[in-house]
C-alpha cells in the first residue's frame, strides 16, 4: 500500500514513520520542512507532562508517548527528552481538576507525588508559592526538544526508506473528487491512501469539511534572562511548570543556554501562519513581565532576550480531530493539536498507522461529528 502524508510536523511525521515501519510505502511531504517557522512543531522546547484532569484521553497517550520518545532516543542515540519533571501548581476553589488529575495519572501509571505548600516551599524556595495550597509534580515527564526532533523523525523516516518530497500541494482538496495530489514542482503524486496533518492550514485546506473547526490563533512566547551566575532557574535546579493563577501560564527554565521561557495559554487572535507577520503583543509582555515578578521574585526586572510568536491550531473543545473525509474513506484528517499536541506525537502517529492500513474506527472523542451534536 502507497500512503501519502502531507505535513511533516509532529502528528504527519511519526505518522509517516509508524506507516513505514509497518511495512507501507509511504511519500511525506511539507511546504516548507521539519521544524520550520511557520508551523506549529517549530520552536526549540515544548512540554511534556500527562497532568490533564479527569475523563480524558490525553493521560493515557502521554504515558504511551513518553515510552516511545525513550526507545527512539535509544535506537538514534539522540537525546530529545529532558526529564527535569513537571510541576503543576493547583489553583481555583475546589480543585476538582487537579485531584481528577492525580487519579487519572494513577490509572497512567505515570510517577508522580502530590506536595504540600509546605513542601513545594521547601524544595523550590526560588518560587513564590503564594495562592498554591498544593501541586502536582511529574517527576519523569519534562521539555522536548522540538525542532530539532521533528527533524529527525524526518531523517529516520527516509533512513528507514520513506521517501519526503519538500513542495505545496495546489488544487482543491475538498472536493475528494480528486484523482492525485498536484504538487507546486507540477509533478503529480498518486497514492492508495492519503493522510492530511496540516496543522493550522487544515481550515483553509478543507474549508468545508474542517472550516473553522481548527483555527491559528497567536500565541506569545518570551525569553528572559536569567540572574549573573545564579542557577536557580536553570533546567537541573528548577522543573517545567504550569500555573492556573488567574490565567494559565507555564515555563520552561533556562536551557541550551537560552533564557527562561514564559508563555500564555490564553488563546490570542485568530493568525495567518503563512502571511502573518510574527511581531509580539506588547500586552502579553507586560503580564509575562508581571507574572514572573510574582512568581519568581529574583528575576524581577529581568531582561528579554528572545521572543517568539507561535501559533495553535485550536480545536472548539481544544481536541484532536482524527477523521476519515465523509466523501472519501481513503482521505484521512488529522490536526487539532490546541498547543499541547506536540508531546503525543509518538503515540497518536502509532495509532494513526494502524487506522489507516487496518481501516480501524477512529476514537469518538476526536471524531468531527462531535462538534454537530
Amino acid at each position: 500500500m502507497h500512503v501519502a502524508v502531507v505535513g511533516a510536523g509532529a502528528f504527519g511525521g511519526w505518522t509517516a514513520l509508524f506507516l513505514r515501519r509497518s511495512g507501507a510505502r509511504v511519500t511525506l511531504i511539507d511546504t516548507w520542512g521539519p521544524g520550520n517557522s511557520r508551523a506549529s512543531s517549530g520552536g526549540e522546547t515544548r512540554i511534556i507532562r500527562a497532568t490533564y484532569g479527569p475523563d480524558q484521553p490525553y493521560t493515557e497517550l502521554a504515558a504511551r508517548s513518553l515510552r516511545l520518545w525513550a526507545k527512539n532516543e535509544r535506537k538514534w542515540k539522540r537525546q530529545f527528552l529532558h526529564r527535569i519533571g513537571v510541576l503543576w501548581m493547583a489553583a481555583g476553589q475546589d480543585h476538582a481538576w487537579e485531584s481528577g488529575s492525580v487519579q487519572a495519572l494513577k490509572e497512567s501509571k505515570i510517577p508522580h507525588q502530590r506536595l504540600s505548600e509546605r513542601a513545594l516551599r521547601k524544595r523550590w524556595p526560588q518560587i513564590n508559592f503564594a495562592g498554591v495550597p498544593w501541586g502536582i509534580f511529574e517527576p519523569e515527564s519534562g521539555f522536548l526538544l522540538a525542532r530539532q526532533s521533528c527533524q529527525a523523525v524526518v531523517e529516520a523516516f527516509m533512513a528507514e526508506g520513506g521517501v519526503y518530497i519538500q513542495a505545496a500541494v495546489n488544487q482543491d482538496l475538498d472536493s475528494a473528487s480528486w484523482k492525485a495530489l498536484s504538487l507546486s514542482d507540477d509533478s503529480k503524486l498518486r497514492a492508495d491512501r492519503y493522510v492530511f496533518a496540516c496543522g493550522p492550514w487544515m481550515g483553509s485546506l478543507f474549508p468545508n469539511t474542517i472550516s473553522n473547526r481548527i483555527q491559528a490563533t497567536k500565541q506569545d512566547v518570551f525569553f528572559f534572562g536569567t540572574p549573573a551566575g545564579d542557577a536557580r532557574f536553570e533546567e537541573g535546579n528548577l522543573p517545567v511548570w504550569a500555573d492556573h493563577r488567574g490565567r494559565f501560564l507555564y515555563g520552561i527554565p533556562g536551557n541550551q543556554r537560552r533564557g527562561f521561557k514564559i508563555a500564555d495559554d490564553t488563546r490570542g487572535p485568530i493568525f495567518d501562519p503563512t502571511h502573518g507577520e510574527r511581531k509580539v503583543d506588547e500586552e502579553r509582555l507586560r503580564i509575562a513581565r508581571e507574572y514572573i515578578a510574582f512568581r519568581f521574585p529574583a528575576m524581577k526586572d529581568a531582561p528579554l532576550l528572545e521572543s517568539r510568536v507561535c501559533q495553535y491550531e485550536q480545536t472548539p473543545d481544544s481536541g484532536f480531530i482524527v477523521e476519515r473525509h465523509p466523501a472519501a474513506e481513503h482521505i484521512w484528517l488529522l490536526g487539532g493539536g490546541s498547543g499541547h499536541g506536540f508531546k503525543h506525537g509518538p503515540a497518536l502517529g502509532e495509532r494513526v498507522a494502524a487506522m489507516v492500513l487496518h481501516d480501524r474506527e477512529p476514537d469518538a472523542c476526536w471524531r468531527l461529528t462531535r462538534f454537530s451534536a
